[in-house]
C-alpha cells in the first residue's frame, strides 16, 4: 500500500462531492429547461428556487448523494471495515433527521420508503426494498474505496449488505457494484480501458445472482452507454444521444450507464466530468457524483482542480483525509485477508 492508493482514495471522495455539487443546481430539470436556464454550467452555482429539490442548497453544497456516501464511510469506520446495515441505517436516519429530509424533496422514493419503515421499527431483514432507483449507486463509493476485487462472489455480497437499508434489487445492487467495482479498481491503479472493458460481465454477474424484477440488463446497458460516448460525433451530440438513449433518470438502469458514458465522454477527468454532468439534464447531481467518483479514484487527488477542492473545502467544512488514511488502512487489511 502506498501514497498512490491514498491518493485514489482521497481523489473519489472529493471526486463524489464534486460531481454531486457541480451537478446539484441542475438536478431533475430536463435536458431543455437546464439549457434555457443556466445556458451552460461551469463553476459551483446556488440551487435556483424554482427548482423543488436543490432550493435548499447554497452554490458548493453536496446534497443527499455524499451526505449518505458519508454515512456509509462513517459507519465502515465505526465498524472497523466491516458492513453493518443498521449502523449504515442509523447514519442515514442521523443525517436525514438533522437535515429535515423526510419533509423535503431531498429523499428518493425507495430510500424515503425503507428509512420510514426502519424508524417505524421494521428490521432491515425484513423490508422488501425492491425499489429500482439509484439510491445504492448514488453512496456506493467509499464500498469501492474499501473493498479489494479479490472475489467478485463476495464484492457483490458486500455491496448488498451495504445497499440492504434502502435497496435489494437486483437492477440496484448491479448498479451500486459496477460504481463500486470500477472505484475500486482505480483505487488499484487499473486504467480505464481496462475498467470499461470489465463492467458490463460485473454488471451481468450481480444482476443475475439473485433476480428480484424484470428488468432491462445493466450489461447490455453500459455497453451501449460506451459505444454512444466513443462515436465521433462531438461532445454536444455525444451528450444529447446519452441523454436520449441512455437516459438520465433517477432509475439505476439509466443513471449508472449514463455515469459510465460520461467518465468515457470526459476522458477520465474529473473537473471535466463534474461539469458535463451539470450540463446533461435529468439526474444530474447523481449522475455526477458517480462518474466523478471514478475519475477521481481513476487520477488521484492531484487531477481535481485546486480552486474547486478550495471551495469545496470552505463550504463544507469536511476533512476528507480523515477517510482516506482510514480506508487506505482497512483496505490493506482486506488484501492481506484475501491472500492469507
Amino acid at each position: 500500500m502506498n501514497n498512490n492508493t491514498e491518493s485514489r482514495i482521497l481523489g473519489a471522495f472529493y471526486g463524489q462531492a464534486l460531481g454531486d455539487s457541480m451537478g446539484m443546481p441542475s438536478e431533475l430539470w430536463p435536458r431543455t429547461r437546464v439549457k434555457a436556464h443556466f445556458g451552460w454550467i461551469d463553476r459551483f452555482l446556488p440551487g435556483p428556487a424554482e427548482n423543488n429539490a436543490a432550493c435548499y442548497f447554497d452554490a458548493c453544497h453536496f446534497t443527499d448523494d455524499t451526505s449518505m456516501a458519508l454515512a456509509l464511510a462513517d459507519a465502515i469506520l465505526e465498524c472497523e471495515g466491516a458492513i453493518v446495515p443498521e449502523i449504515i441505517a442509523r447514519n442515514v436516519m442521523t443525517w436525514a433527521d438533522g437535515f429535515d429530509a423526510f419533509n423535503k424533496n431531498v429523499f428518493g422514493p425507495s430510500s424515503k420508503a425503507a428509512m420510514k419503515a426502519i424508524k417505524a421499527g421494521t428490521p432491515i431483514d425484513e423490508l422488501e426494498n425492491n425499489g429500482v432507483t439509484n439510491g445504492a449507486a448514488m453512496r456506493v463509493s467509499p464500498l469501492g474505496c474499501l473493498m479489494p476485487t479479490c472475489s467478485l462472489d463476495d464484492f457483490i455480497d458486500q455491496v448488498w449488505l451495504a445497499s440492504s437499508p434502502t435497496h435489494k434489487s437486483d437492477v440496484a445492487i448491479a448498479g451500486a457494484t459496477v460504481i463500486a467495482w470500477a472505484v475500486s479498481k482505480a483505487v488499484d491503479g487499473v486504467s480505464w480501458q481496462t475498467i470499461s472493458d470489465q463492467l458490463p460481465a460485473i454488471a451481468n454477474a450481480a444482476q443475475t445472482k439473485n433476480i428480484t424484477t424484470f428488468s432491462a440488463s445493466m450489461g447490455a446497458r453500459i455497453e451501449l452507454a460506451l459505444s454512444v460516448a466513443r462515436e465521433n460525433i462531438g461532445v454536444e451530440s455525444a451528450m444529447q444521444k446519452i441523454y436520449d438513449l441512455v437516459g438520465a433518470g433517477t432509475s439505476t438502469i439509466e443513471s449508472v450507464p449514463a455515469a459510465i458514458a460520461m467518465v468515457e465522454l470526459a476522458g477520465t477527468d474529473p473537473n471535466r466530468c463534474a461539469i458535463l454532468c451539470a450540463n446533461l439534464g435529468g439526474d444530474t447531481d447523481t449522475i455526477g457524483a458517480m462518474a466523478t467518483a471514478i475519475c477521481g479514484a481513476i487520477n488521484g487527488i492531484d487531477s481535481i482542480a485546486p480552486d474547486l477542492k478550495a471551495q469545496l473545502d470552505a463550504a463544507n467544512q469536511l476533512d476528507f483525509t480523515k477517510y482516506s488514511i482510514a480506508f487506505t488502512e482497512l483496505r490493506l487489511v482486506k488484501e492481506r485477508a484475501y491472500a492469507a
